[in-house]
Protein backbone atom coordinates (compact mmCIF):
# COMPACT_ATOMS: atom_id res chain seq x y z
CA UNK A 1 0.00 0.00 0.00
CA UNK A 2 2.79 2.44 0.81
CA UNK A 3 4.81 1.57 -2.18
CA UNK A 4 1.52 2.23 -4.36
CA UNK A 5 1.13 5.72 -2.84
CA UNK A 6 4.53 6.50 -2.87
CA UNK A 7 4.21 5.41 -6.69
CA UNK A 8 1.31 8.19 -7.40
CA UNK A 9 2.51 10.91 -5.87
CA UNK A 10 6.25 10.76 -7.65
CA UNK A 11 4.01 10.27 -10.87
CA UNK A 12 1.87 13.42 -9.82
CA UNK A 13 5.50 15.29 -9.34
CA UNK A 14 6.78 14.57 -12.87
CA UNK A 15 3.65 15.41 -14.25
CA UNK A 16 3.45 19.00 -12.26
CA UNK A 17 7.06 19.13 -13.81
CA UNK A 18 6.63 18.56 -16.82
CA UNK A 19 3.44 21.39 -17.06
CA UNK A 20 5.40 23.60 -15.58
CA UNK A 21 8.36 23.07 -17.99
CA UNK A 22 5.63 23.29 -20.97
CA UNK A 23 4.59 26.37 -19.65
CA UNK A 24 7.85 28.06 -18.89
CA UNK A 25 8.40 26.78 -23.12
CA UNK A 26 5.77 28.59 -23.90
CA UNK A 27 5.98 31.68 -22.11
CA UNK A 28 9.94 31.78 -23.88
CA UNK A 29 8.00 30.80 -27.17
CA UNK A 30 5.82 33.60 -26.84
CA UNK A 31 8.39 36.83 -25.43
CA UNK A 32 10.62 35.16 -28.99
CA UNK A 33 7.80 35.92 -31.42
CA UNK A 34 6.56 39.20 -29.58
CA UNK A 35 10.04 40.37 -29.53
CA UNK A 36 10.52 39.44 -33.53
CA UNK A 37 7.21 40.64 -34.59
CA UNK A 38 7.39 43.93 -34.80
CA UNK A 39 5.72 45.33 -37.24
CA UNK A 40 3.24 42.76 -37.55
CA UNK A 41 0.53 45.71 -38.64
CA UNK A 42 0.98 49.22 -40.56
CA UNK A 43 2.28 51.48 -39.38
CA UNK A 44 1.27 55.26 -38.94
CA UNK A 45 3.78 58.23 -40.01
CA UNK A 46 2.48 61.72 -38.78
CA UNK A 47 3.08 64.25 -40.94
CA UNK A 48 1.82 67.87 -39.07
CA UNK A 49 1.35 69.69 -41.92
CA UNK A 50 -0.76 70.17 -45.10
CA UNK A 51 -0.49 67.80 -48.21
CA UNK A 52 2.13 69.25 -50.40
CA UNK A 53 4.87 71.22 -48.35
CA UNK A 54 8.84 70.15 -48.61
CA UNK A 55 7.32 68.15 -44.91
CA UNK A 56 4.79 66.76 -46.43
CA UNK A 57 6.95 65.61 -50.16
CA UNK A 58 10.23 64.54 -47.64
CA UNK A 59 7.88 62.40 -45.47
CA UNK A 60 6.33 60.74 -48.23
CA UNK A 61 9.34 59.29 -50.03
CA UNK A 62 10.53 58.60 -46.50
CA UNK A 63 7.39 55.87 -45.65
CA UNK A 64 7.15 54.62 -49.21
CA UNK A 65 11.05 53.50 -48.84
CA UNK A 66 10.40 52.86 -45.03
CA UNK A 67 7.53 50.16 -46.23
CA UNK A 68 9.41 48.04 -48.24
CA UNK A 69 12.41 47.57 -45.22
CA UNK A 70 9.67 47.39 -42.85
CA UNK A 71 7.68 44.84 -44.74
CA UNK A 72 4.19 46.72 -43.37
CA UNK A 73 2.72 49.30 -45.14
CA UNK A 74 3.90 52.87 -43.95
CA UNK A 75 0.48 54.65 -43.77
CA UNK A 76 1.13 58.65 -44.04
CA UNK A 77 -1.75 60.58 -42.28
CA UNK A 78 -1.54 64.20 -41.94
CA UNK A 79 -2.87 66.30 -39.46
CA UNK A 80 -2.27 69.60 -39.73
CA UNK A 81 -3.35 72.63 -37.36
CA UNK A 82 -1.90 75.18 -34.31
CA UNK A 83 1.17 75.72 -36.31
CA UNK A 84 2.38 71.63 -36.50
CA UNK A 85 0.71 71.38 -32.78
CA UNK A 86 -2.17 69.29 -33.56
CA UNK A 87 -0.33 66.57 -35.00
CA UNK A 88 2.44 66.43 -32.12
CA UNK A 89 -0.12 66.09 -29.59
CA UNK A 90 -1.77 63.36 -31.39
CA UNK A 91 1.23 61.31 -31.65
CA UNK A 92 2.34 62.37 -28.10
CA UNK A 93 -0.85 60.70 -26.92
CA UNK A 94 -0.83 57.51 -28.99
CA UNK A 95 -0.25 53.89 -27.96
CA UNK A 96 3.53 53.95 -27.32
CA UNK A 97 3.94 50.51 -29.36
CA UNK A 98 6.33 51.82 -32.50
CA UNK A 99 2.58 51.82 -34.53
CA UNK A 100 2.38 55.80 -34.49
CA UNK A 101 5.40 57.67 -35.21
CA UNK A 102 5.70 61.83 -36.09
CA UNK A 103 7.94 62.77 -39.09
CA UNK A 104 8.47 66.35 -37.76
CA UNK A 105 9.93 70.11 -38.56
CA UNK A 106 12.05 71.27 -36.37
CA UNK A 107 10.02 74.63 -35.38
CA UNK A 108 6.60 72.81 -32.68
CA UNK A 109 9.84 71.13 -30.78
CA UNK A 110 12.15 73.78 -30.45
CA UNK A 111 10.30 77.04 -30.97
CA UNK A 112 6.68 76.38 -30.43
CA UNK A 113 7.26 75.23 -26.79
CA UNK A 114 9.25 78.72 -25.99
CA UNK A 115 6.41 80.73 -27.57
CA UNK A 116 3.08 79.27 -26.19
CA UNK A 117 2.30 79.83 -22.37
CA UNK A 118 0.45 76.19 -22.42
CA UNK A 119 1.15 73.34 -25.16
CA UNK A 120 -0.76 70.01 -25.13
CA UNK A 121 2.00 68.05 -25.20
CA UNK A 122 5.87 67.80 -23.83
CA UNK A 123 8.33 68.22 -26.69
CA UNK A 124 11.04 66.88 -24.83
CA UNK A 125 9.23 64.40 -22.13
CA UNK A 126 6.78 63.35 -25.02
CA UNK A 127 8.69 61.82 -27.98
CA UNK A 128 11.65 59.30 -28.32
CA UNK A 129 13.78 60.47 -31.03
CA UNK A 130 14.52 58.07 -33.36
CA UNK A 131 16.42 59.72 -36.42
CA UNK A 132 17.31 63.06 -38.02
CA UNK A 133 16.70 62.85 -41.33
CA UNK A 134 17.64 65.99 -42.93
CA UNK A 135 18.02 69.83 -41.65
CA UNK A 136 17.79 72.72 -44.80
CA UNK A 137 19.34 76.15 -44.58
CA UNK A 138 17.58 79.27 -45.10
CA UNK A 139 18.70 82.08 -47.96
CA UNK A 140 18.94 85.89 -46.86
CA UNK A 141 17.37 87.38 -49.94
CA UNK A 142 16.93 91.15 -50.73
CA UNK A 143 14.28 92.63 -53.39
CA UNK A 144 16.85 94.01 -56.35
CA UNK A 145 15.67 97.32 -56.06
CA UNK A 146 18.15 97.22 -52.47
CA UNK A 147 21.43 98.82 -53.06
CA UNK A 148 22.86 96.33 -51.06
CA UNK A 149 25.22 93.57 -52.32
CA UNK A 150 26.11 91.76 -49.39
CA UNK A 151 25.83 91.37 -45.90
CA UNK A 152 28.08 93.93 -44.79
CA UNK A 153 25.98 96.61 -47.31
CA UNK A 154 23.30 95.57 -45.54
CA UNK A 155 24.85 96.02 -41.81
CA UNK A 156 25.79 99.22 -42.91
CA UNK A 157 22.46 100.66 -44.31
CA UNK A 158 20.45 99.13 -41.02
CA UNK A 159 22.59 101.16 -38.69
CA UNK A 160 22.36 104.16 -40.94
CA UNK A 161 18.74 103.76 -41.09
CA UNK A 162 17.53 102.32 -37.56
CA UNK A 163 14.38 101.10 -37.16
CA UNK A 164 13.22 101.65 -41.19
CA UNK A 165 14.48 98.77 -42.86
CA UNK A 166 11.45 95.77 -42.87
CA UNK A 167 11.49 92.08 -42.92
CA UNK A 168 9.52 89.26 -43.34
CA UNK A 169 8.66 86.08 -42.16
CA UNK A 170 5.83 83.12 -43.02
CA UNK A 171 4.69 84.14 -39.15
CA UNK A 172 5.52 84.87 -35.60
CA UNK A 173 7.49 82.34 -34.02
CA UNK A 174 9.03 80.85 -37.56
CA UNK A 175 12.33 80.27 -38.33
CA UNK A 176 12.45 82.83 -40.76
CA UNK A 177 11.33 85.27 -37.96
CA UNK A 178 14.20 84.09 -35.52
CA UNK A 179 16.12 84.17 -37.95
CA UNK A 180 15.79 87.75 -38.51
CA UNK A 181 15.75 88.56 -34.65
CA UNK A 182 19.09 86.43 -34.58
CA UNK A 183 20.59 88.74 -37.28
CA UNK A 184 19.15 92.09 -35.57
CA UNK A 185 21.03 90.94 -32.00
CA UNK A 186 24.47 89.25 -33.87
CA UNK A 187 24.93 92.32 -36.29
CA UNK A 188 23.49 95.10 -33.55
CA UNK A 189 20.89 96.73 -35.95
CA UNK A 190 17.58 97.31 -35.77
CA UNK A 191 14.47 96.33 -38.14
CA UNK A 192 10.78 95.86 -38.53
CA UNK A 193 9.58 92.28 -38.67
CA UNK A 194 6.43 92.19 -40.78
CA UNK A 195 4.78 88.59 -40.01
CA UNK A 196 2.62 86.74 -42.56
CA UNK A 197 0.24 84.26 -43.08
CA UNK A 198 2.85 81.95 -45.15
CA UNK A 199 5.79 81.80 -47.06
CA UNK A 200 3.76 82.89 -50.30
CA UNK A 201 2.50 85.90 -49.50
CA UNK A 202 5.71 87.47 -47.82
CA UNK A 203 7.42 86.48 -50.72
CA UNK A 204 4.78 88.42 -53.08
CA UNK A 205 5.03 91.44 -51.09
CA UNK A 206 9.56 91.14 -50.90
CA UNK A 207 9.15 90.73 -54.82
CA UNK A 208 6.91 93.95 -55.07
CA UNK A 209 9.31 95.86 -52.64
CA UNK A 210 6.45 96.18 -49.95
CA UNK A 211 9.16 94.85 -47.46
CA UNK A 212 12.99 94.81 -47.82
CA UNK A 213 14.36 91.32 -46.86
CA UNK A 214 13.30 87.99 -45.96
CA UNK A 215 15.41 84.59 -44.12
CA UNK A 216 13.57 81.94 -46.52
CA UNK A 217 13.50 78.63 -46.78
CA UNK A 218 15.62 77.60 -49.80
CA UNK A 219 13.35 75.55 -51.12
CA UNK A 220 10.89 78.69 -51.81
CA UNK A 221 13.37 81.28 -51.76
CA UNK A 222 15.15 79.44 -54.62
CA UNK A 223 13.50 79.60 -57.65
CA UNK A 224 12.82 83.67 -57.48
CA UNK A 225 16.79 83.99 -56.62
CA UNK A 226 17.48 82.11 -60.17
CA UNK A 227 14.80 84.08 -62.35
CA UNK A 228 16.32 86.82 -61.45
CA UNK A 229 13.01 88.04 -58.79
CA UNK A 230 15.22 88.34 -55.74
CA UNK A 231 19.05 88.64 -54.99
CA UNK A 232 20.11 86.13 -52.55
CA UNK A 233 23.37 87.91 -50.24
CA UNK A 234 24.09 84.52 -47.89
CA UNK A 235 22.85 81.73 -46.48
CA UNK A 236 22.24 80.05 -43.17
CA UNK A 237 24.19 76.98 -43.39
CA UNK A 238 28.24 76.50 -42.38
CA UNK A 239 28.33 75.40 -46.13
CA UNK A 240 27.68 76.99 -49.23
CA UNK A 241 24.83 75.69 -51.40
CA UNK A 242 25.95 73.61 -54.49
CA UNK A 243 23.41 75.79 -56.22
CA UNK A 244 24.49 79.17 -55.20
CA UNK A 245 28.14 78.36 -54.83
CA UNK A 246 28.62 82.28 -54.96
CA UNK A 247 26.71 83.46 -51.85
CA UNK A 248 28.57 83.10 -48.88
CA UNK A 249 27.50 81.62 -45.25
CA UNK A 250 26.67 84.04 -42.96
CA UNK A 251 29.75 83.39 -41.13
CA UNK A 252 32.03 83.87 -43.97
CA UNK A 253 29.96 87.17 -44.84
CA UNK A 254 30.54 88.36 -41.47
CA UNK A 255 28.17 87.23 -38.70
CA UNK A 256 30.25 85.21 -36.55
CA UNK A 257 28.21 82.12 -35.24
CA UNK A 258 25.24 82.55 -37.46
CA UNK A 259 23.94 79.09 -38.26
CA UNK A 260 19.92 78.72 -38.31
CA UNK A 261 17.23 77.06 -40.77
CA UNK A 262 15.23 74.11 -39.93
CA UNK A 263 15.19 69.99 -39.80
CA UNK A 264 13.28 67.02 -40.57
CA UNK A 265 13.11 63.82 -38.29
CA UNK A 266 11.25 60.93 -36.99
CA UNK A 267 10.06 60.83 -33.29
CA UNK A 268 7.67 58.38 -31.62
CA UNK A 269 5.55 58.57 -28.27
CA UNK A 270 8.05 58.58 -24.97
CA UNK A 271 8.13 54.98 -23.78
CA UNK A 272 8.38 53.25 -26.80
CA UNK A 273 10.36 49.37 -26.49
CA UNK A 274 14.26 50.46 -27.36
CA UNK A 275 14.22 47.39 -29.37
CA UNK A 276 11.39 49.37 -31.80
CA UNK A 277 13.85 52.30 -31.73
CA UNK A 278 16.96 50.56 -33.09
CA UNK A 279 14.89 49.00 -35.65
CA UNK A 280 13.54 52.08 -36.87
CA UNK A 281 16.72 54.12 -37.18
CA UNK A 282 18.63 51.25 -38.72
CA UNK A 283 16.19 51.01 -41.43
CA UNK A 284 15.35 54.84 -41.71
CA UNK A 285 19.24 55.18 -42.44
CA UNK A 286 19.09 52.69 -44.75
CA UNK A 287 16.64 54.63 -46.59
CA UNK A 288 18.54 57.85 -46.66
CA UNK A 289 20.94 56.20 -48.56
CA UNK A 290 19.24 55.81 -51.63
CA UNK A 291 19.50 58.11 -54.09
CA UNK A 292 15.76 59.18 -55.00
CA UNK A 293 15.53 60.61 -51.84
CA UNK A 294 18.71 61.70 -51.25
CA UNK A 295 18.37 63.72 -55.01
CA UNK A 296 14.99 65.34 -54.09
CA UNK A 297 16.41 66.52 -50.56
CA UNK A 298 19.34 67.77 -52.48
CA UNK A 299 16.75 69.79 -54.67
CA UNK A 300 15.53 71.67 -51.80
CA UNK A 301 18.79 72.62 -50.52
CA UNK A 302 18.54 70.42 -47.85
CA UNK A 303 21.44 67.66 -46.59
CA UNK A 304 20.66 64.10 -45.55
CA UNK A 305 22.21 63.94 -41.76
CA UNK A 306 21.57 60.43 -40.63
CA UNK A 307 22.52 58.65 -37.48
CA UNK A 308 21.74 57.37 -33.88
CA UNK A 309 18.63 58.07 -31.46
CA UNK A 310 21.44 59.70 -29.37
CA UNK A 311 22.76 61.58 -32.01
CA UNK A 312 19.43 62.95 -32.48
CA UNK A 313 18.58 63.42 -28.79
CA UNK A 314 21.76 65.60 -28.04
CA UNK A 315 21.14 67.74 -31.63
CA UNK A 316 17.15 68.14 -30.74
CA UNK A 317 17.95 68.97 -26.64
CA UNK A 318 20.92 71.31 -28.41
CA UNK A 319 18.70 73.37 -30.62
CA UNK A 320 15.72 73.43 -28.14
CA UNK A 321 18.23 75.39 -25.57
CA UNK A 322 19.68 77.42 -28.30
CA UNK A 323 16.15 79.10 -29.73
CA UNK A 324 14.44 78.99 -26.12
CA UNK A 325 17.49 81.84 -25.38
CA UNK A 326 16.63 83.75 -28.87
CA UNK A 327 12.98 83.52 -28.04
CA UNK A 328 13.66 85.11 -24.60
CA UNK A 329 15.92 87.76 -25.65
CA UNK A 330 13.96 89.07 -28.52
CA UNK A 331 10.58 88.62 -26.02
CA UNK A 332 8.72 86.37 -29.23
CA UNK A 333 5.35 85.44 -27.55
CA UNK A 334 2.40 83.37 -30.13
CA UNK A 335 0.03 84.89 -31.54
Amino acid sequence: MITKLLRQARSHALGWHRTLALAACALFCAAGAHAQAYPSKPVKLIIPYAVGGSTDQTGRLLARSLSERLGQPVVVENRAGAGGALGHEFVAKAPADGYTLLFSAAGPLTVTPHTYAKLNYEPIKGFEPITLVATQPLLLVLNPAMKAGSVADLVQEAKARPGKLTYGSFGNGSAAHLAGEYFKTLAGVDMVHVPYKGSGPALVDLVAGQIDLMFDVFSTAAPLVKGGKLKAIAITSNERSPQFPQVPTMQQAGIAGFEAGTWFGVLAPAGTPASVIERLSRDINASLQERELRDTLASQGATVRGGTPEQFNRFFLAEYDKWGKIVKSAGVTAE
